[in-house]
């Protein structure tokens, strides 16, 4: 596997975060994708579905990351970004950890990584996330993240047919997008004097 060159994140010894390239994706594209599914099935909470081809994508644009084990390269967890109402808006969104890898913060070096990389590169961009985990709601509030409503996060209607996929689309669709089962979370750049690492 080719990996880009650039920061690498540990976690101990055992594992790696990276940046892969876009010949990488047709390697991990349907696995990430298969991942996704079970992990929506299996926690029928709001994790919409993502196809091998959006993801695919992501990895091309270089708007995303892979956890993997360092001595087999064997795929941990996944994580990418997307940009929403011409870059006012950056979503993480995607995240994704291995079932046997969870509990070792796997998924807090994935959104910090995205964070930072969304921070250099719209660094004027709010970021926001909708998640119904609270380790992911942790993870957020670290990085700086505060609740928000629906309203303060992107109207593009691009963005919300994303959700179409997720076990509780009904319920955002009964509330006119107004709420759902997920919490929203938003960092917003003027709230804060810091740059990205």
């Amino acid at each position: 596997m080719t990996i880009k060159e650039g920061r690498i994140m540990e976690n101990g010894k055992e594992f790696e975060v990276v940046f892969p390239t876009a010949a990488d994706s047709e390697m991990w594209a349907e696995q990430i994708s298969q991942l996704i599914l079970e992990a929506s099935q299996a926690k029928n909470s709001g994790l919409a579905q993502r196809s091998p081809e959006h993801i695919r994508t992501k990895i091309r644009e270089n708007k995303a990351v892979l956890a993997l084990k360092r001595d087999d390269k064997t795929l941990a967890g996944f994580c990418y970004i997307d940009t929403w109402q011409n870059g006012e808006y950056v979503v993480t969104s995607g995240l994704i950890v291995k079932p046997e890898f969870r509990g070792k913060g796997i998924a807090t070096l994935l959104k910090k990584e995205l964070f930072n990389h969304a921070r250099k590169n719209f660094s004027q961009a709010k970021i926001f996330g909708l998640t119904t985990s609270g380790a992911v709601i942790k993870i957020n509030s670290d990085l700086g993240y505060r609740a928000a409503s629906y309203a303060d996060i992107t109207t593009d209607k691009g963005f919300w047919k994303g959700c179409e996929t997720c076990a509780n689309y009904d319920i955002l669709q009964r509330t006119n997008g107004r709420l759902c089962l997920c919490t929203a979370m938003l960092y917003n750049p003027n709230e804060h004097g810091a740059t990205a690492e």
